[in-house]
């Protein structure tokens, strides 16, 4: 008896020292992919839910991404990161708050961070795979290594034939999902010169918070 539990354990552990390593293989093309882009225009849906708070919401954004630079469009929202200041311009309000943070010292999943997150800080293994809207999708589970974080799992959705980052659903231990499907997924655009660059100029009714 004492032997065949033994095999059952090494059985259960070779299966998830596989499962890991054809995860990690799988992200890391992933992350080469990306990496290759000059840059990446993503349409996205985003979703917010938790059914015990009745809680319910969905819209739809874009992101402007090149190296740790970005421009999210979100809920009425603009949200610029120059590769110094961050810019939050909410036209609703007239208002723009200018901070100095340093997205790389930031722990959440940031814009600049958003298809890159998952190299440092989880362990990971494959989970289903799904047929969504005519494409085969290969889901991973990544597991936050700090116990303390506010994050049960993330299911990371790769679309196995372009290997881009498809759907992203982030399990938060109150209950709440949030969820990042993308729309559409544009690489190596021509962009603007200025499209990181504050133009305070054009905001002269606005109040602008500078918070560093």
């Amino acid at each position: 008896m004492m032997k065949k539990i033994l095999l059952l354990i090494c059985i259960i552990g070779v299966t998830t020292a596989v499962q890991a390593q054809n995860a990690k293989t799988l992200l890391d093309e992933v992350s080469k992919k990306v990496r290759s882009y000059n840059n990446i225009v993503l349409s996205f849906k985003y979703s917010l839910n938790n059914p015990s708070e009745n809680v319910s919401q969905e819209t739809r954004g874009d992101v402007t991404l090149q190296g740790n630079k970005y421009l999210l469009s979100l809920m009425g929202t603009k949200r610029m990161y120059d590769g110094k200041k961050i810019y939050v311009i909410i036209p609703e309000d007239e208002e723009i708050n200018i901070s100095s943070q340093d997205e790389e010292d930031d722990n959440s999943i940031t814009p600049s961070k958003m298809l890159t997150f998952y190299e440092e800080g989880y362990t990971y293994k494959m989970d289903a795979v799904q047929d969504l809207n005519g494409r085969k999708i290969q889901f991973i589970k990544l597991t936050p290594i700090d116990s303390k974080s506010d994050l049960k799992e993330i299911l990371l959705g790769i679309d196995k034939q372009t290997k881009h980052i498809y759907k992203m659903v982030q399990k938060l231990n109150n209950g709440t999902n949030v969820t990042f499907t993308v729309n559409s997924f544009k690489t190596n655009q021509p962009l603007s010169k200025t499209l990181f660059v504050f133009d305070e100029s054009k905001y002269e009714n606005y109040y602008i918070n500078r918070l560093d």
